[in-house]
C-alpha cells in the first residue's frame, strides 16, 4: 500500500467520501437537528461501503432503515418494560440479517441493518427518549444520505467502469456458523451495553458490530486490531482538530474546512487499503466524535480517551467472545465453517 499511488478512481472515491461526510456534518449542524451521529457516520457507511451506487443499492439502504425504524418501535413500544424479553427478540433481528449476509446478494442490507439496529437499539434505552423523534430521525438522515450520495457520485463520478466484486461461495454450514456468530455476539454486545449502562460510548458499540462483518474468526482477529488502530487514528485526528478549533467550535465554515480535510486524509487511507481497515475505522470514528460530542458541554480530550479506550475495550472482549463461540459451533458437522478444514 505504501507504494501504491491514487487512480483516477480512488481520487474520485476520496472526493465522494471527503464530501459526502462533511455535507452531513454541515447540513446537521446548521438546522440543529438532534442524533448528530446518524447524519454523520450514515453517508461514511453508505459511500465507504461501496464504491458505486446504484438503484439496488439504494433499495437496500432505504428498506433497511425502514425495516430497523418499524422494529425498534415495535420491540421497545411493546416489551421495552420487559428486559427478559429483549435478548432473544434482539438475538432473532440480527440472526437473519447476518444469514442475508451469508448468502451474498443482501449483504448490504444486512450489514447496514444490524449498524442501524445496534445505534437504534443503544439510543431507545435512553429514559430520556422520545422513540418518535429518534425514528423520524434515522429516517430523515437516511432519505439525506442517499441525496448526498447520489449528488457525490453526480459530482464525482467514476473515470472508468470498475469491475464487479466476485461473490464468493459457501456451503450452508458455513453460513449457518456466520450467522448464529454474528447473531449470537451482536446481542452479547447488546446485552453487555444495556446491562453495564454505558451511554456514551457508542463508538465501542459500532465497533463492536464492525468487526463482525468477515462473519468468521480468521477475518474478525485481523479486522479487531485494524478497526482498535482506526479509532486510534480517529480519535487522535478528532481531537487534534478539536485543539484547533479551542472555542470556535461554532464558527460552522471553519470545521466545515478542517473536518473535510481530516475526512479526506482518512478517505485516502481507505481507499488505498481497499476494505475495511484503518481508514474506515479512523472515518467512523471522527464522523461519531463531531457527530455527537462538538459541542461546549464536552470535555474533547475526556471523550476522545474515553472513545478510545473503550473501543479497546471492546473489540478485546468481542475477540475473546467470537473465538469461545467459533470453536464451539465448529464441534458440530452442521455448523462447522469451512475454513475450519
Amino acid at each position: 500500500m505504501s507504494h501504491r499511488s491514487l487512480s483516477e478512481n480512488d481520487l474520485r472515491q476520496c472526493l465522494r467520501l471527503a464530501g459526502g461526510g462533511t455535507l452531513g456534518l454541515f447540513l446537521c449542524k446548521l438546522m440543529g437537528w438532534d442524533y448528530g451521529s446518524f447524519f454523520c457516520v450514515y453517508p461514511m457507511l453508505l459511500l465507504g461501503l461501496t464504491p458505486s451506487i446504484n438503484a439496488h443499492v439504494v433499495r437496500q439502504f432505504l428498506a433497511q432503515a425502514i425495516v430497523v425504524s418499524l422494529e425498534v418501535l415495535l420491540i421497545y413500544g411493546l416489551f421495552g418494560d420487559r428486559p427478559l424479553l429483549m435478548a432473544p427478540l434482539a438475538f432473532l433481528s440480527f440472526y437473519w440479517r447476518f444469514r442475508l449476509m451469508a448468502r451474498g446478494p443482501l449483504f448490504m442490507f444486512g450489514a447496514l441493518g444490524c449498524v442501524f439496529l445496534s445505534i437504534q437499539l443503544h439510543f431507545a434505552s435512553y429514559p430520556d427518549t422520545h422513540l418518535l423523534d429518534q425514528v423520524t430521525s434515522n429516517l430523515v438522515a437516511a432519505a439525506l444520505t442517499v441525496l448526498i450520495a447520489w449528488l457525490m457520485f453526480w459530482l464525482f463520478p467514476d473515470a472508468e467502469a470498475r469491475a464487479p466484486r466476485a461473490a464468493a461461495s459457501k456451503d450452508l454450514p458455513s453460513q449457518r456458523h456466520e450467522a448464529l456468530l454474528g447473531a449470537g455476539i451482536a446481542t452479547l454486545s447488546f446485552i453487555l451495553f444495556q446491562s453495564l449502562d454505558l451511554k456514551d460510548s457508542l463508538s465501542a458499540q459500532v465497533a463492536s458490530i464492525l468487526v463482525l462483518f468477515p462473519m468468521h474468526w480468521h477475518g474478525i482477529h485481523f479486522a479487531g486490531r485494524i478497526r482498535a488502530l482506526g479509532t486510534l487514528l480517529g480519535c487522535l485526528v478528532g481531537l487534534s482538530l478539536q485543539l484547533l478549533l479551542y472555542n470556535h467550535y461554532d464558527v460552522l465554515p471553519l470545521v466545515t474546512l478542517l473536518y473535510w480535510l481530516a475526512a479526506f486524509c482518512c478517505a485516502r487511507l481507505h481507499t488505498l487499503e481497499g476494505a475495511q481497515g484503518v481508514g474506515f475505522g479512523a472515518l467512523t470514528t471522527l464522523a461519531i466524535v463531531f457527530g455527537q460530542y462538538l459541542s461546549p458541554q464536552h470535555d474533547a480530550v475526556y471523550a476522545v480517551a474515553y472513545r478510545l479506550s473503550s473501543v479497546c475495550v471492546a473489540v478485546l472482549v468481542t475477540l475473546v467472545a467470537v473465538f469461545v463461540l467459533h470453536r464451539l459451533l465448529n464441534r458440530f458437522p452442521s455448523l462447522r465453517h469451512a475454513s475450519h478444514a
